[in-house]
């Protein structure tokens, strides 16, 4: 039985709200500045999952008109690392270690990203590797992008 993270919580605390899902993705932007460069919405969240949309924007285009593949990789590091801290195990702590990608099918319109792990997130006196998959599908539904993103979970230091 998972036990609800702090993330987690908040995030079932704002999505009651009207635009809850943007504010808790501005909330998470802000806290980690840079994923605001994909102008992401976090639209699910739970134990073991998290999705995320993002618009196709100009300035996150590359020189043929389509999705650029850093801002796939952003989605994608977004929703593992969302993912991984909304399931944490209570004295454990993760860092992104690594990241796996395939570029598919040209990304065009609106990207739809979808975290969830390979194993279960297990509280571990040592650190351990969790891999993550994520699939990027198209407004169409067609898969443009897959990565498998590695954290690094470890205990969390004694105080």
């Amino acid at each position: 039985m998972s036990t609800t993270t702090p993330l987690l919580a908040l995030y079932r605390r704002f999505e009651r709200l009207p635009l809850g899902r943007w504010l808790f993705s501005r909330a998470v932007c802000f806290k980690a500045p840079y994923f605001g460069t994909i102008h992401p919405t976090i639209t699910r969240l739970e134990h073991g999952r998290c999705e995320a949309r993002i618009p196709h924007r100009r300035g996150m285009q590359n020189h043929i008109g389509s999705v650029h593949a850093i801002a796939l990789c952003n989605l994608a590091e977004l929703c593992a690392g969302v993912m991984t801290d909304a399931s944490l195990p209570k004295g454990m702590r993760w860092i992104p270690k690594g990241m796996e990608v395939q570029y598919l099918k040209k990304a065009m319109g609106p990207q739809h990203g979808v975290a969830t792990p390979r194993i279960p997130l297990v509280e571990s006196a040592t650190g351990y590797d969790l891999p993550v998959d994520v699939e990027v599908r198209d407004a169409d539904g067609a898969v443009v992008f897959r990565a498998a993103v590695t954290m690094w979970l470890s205990p969390k230091p004694a105080r």
